[in-house]
């Protein structure tokens, strides 16, 4: 018995077991009391102690229910910014490794058969190549936006420069990228958010905005990084909820802008282009490092 009652207060407490414990006092309280009230007798203390122990048993309750759904919205948006980026990667390490590995068999093969093939079939051969060659060069290219791995290597300003450039290579967009200071010591939740920003911002111009002129600024403030987009395309109707009205790639701005407690701001409407703001803020044993004195030039 000793042993039982140890085990049960060693034990944490958990929803279940709360809501069976609380059950069991409250029906035993109703019984009893419905007893008593049935033989009109007065109440005794074990009964007394009993309806005590069950209001308790609900404010455990209460208690426990309280705490399970207090989910924070900025905790919420963290943890799917997490597994996005974790998804990312994986979708990523897959394309390289795996397809990537298949396709660049395939081409192999297709080299070793082009070398055997009679000359009418030449033709034929030599586009199967070309074929396999660029959906290769695709399979890379989205495995490089889904995983930006040259973040870690050659930093931000220099990645962001190479997607520009693998981007827009073929579009009529005039784009310029401007970094006032060097931008070494970013940390990497800062430079991943940035370069996610202006992803998204180049992709819905792309779709969207007709632009074509875009200007990407970089700079290093003591008060954190800014990043500033601005295009003149269409426009739009920026939303005071983004994720409610459709503005997916705007709430996805905002999300990861607030998971590093900065602020965004989006200037736009319909016929006068767009321009994007973000003030990412350094934490605060990077604010030394990022003091205007610190940073060379």
């Amino acid at each position: 018995m000793h042993a039982s009652l140890k085990s049960i207060t060693m034990r944490p407490p958990s929803r279940e077991n709360a809501c069976r414990l609380t059950l069991f006092l409250c029906i035993c309280s109703s019984l009893g009391s419905l007893l008593i009230y049935i033989r009109s007798l007065e109440l005794p203390l074990g009964l007394l102690s009993l309806d005590i122990a069950a209001l308790g048993g609900v404010w455990v309750q209460y208690l426990l229910s309280r705490k399970s759904i207090k989910f924070e919205p900025q905790e919420l948006a963290d943890r799917l910014l997490q597994v996005q980026e974790n998804e990312r990667h994986r979708l990523s390490r897959e394309l390289h490794d795996d397809i990537g590995q298949l396709l660049t068999a395939a081409k192999l093969q297709s080299e070793w058969l082009k070398r055997r093939m009679p000359e009418d079939l030449q033709g034929q051969c030599s586009l199967l190549c070309e074929t396999l060659e660029e959906t290769l060069a695709k399979v890379r290219d989205v495995s490089a936006i889904l995983n930006p791995r040259q973040l870690a290597s050659l930093g931000l300003e220099a990645s962001l420069r190479a997607h520009l450039l693998k981007t827009l290579a073929n579009t009529p967009v005039h784009w310029s990228l401007e970094c006032q200071q060097r931008l070494t010591g970013i940390p990497e939740e800062m430079a991943v958010a940035a370069f996610r920003i202006t992803q998204e911002a180049v992709t819905n111009i792309l779709r969207h905005a007709e632009a074509k002129n875009l200007l990407v600024c970089l700079q290093r403030l003591p008060q954190g990084l800014k990043l500033q987009i601005s295009d003149d395309g269409q426009g739009f109707a920026p939303a005071i909820d983004p994720g409610r009205e459709g503005q997916r790639g705007m709430a996805g701005m905002t999300e990861r802008i607030d998971q590093l407690g900065g602020t965004l701001t989006v200037i736009s409407e319909p016929g006068k282009g767009t321009q994007i703001e973000a003030l990412f803020p350094w934490a605060p044993r990077a604010l030394e490092r990022a003091s205007p004195n610190k940073v060379m030039h």
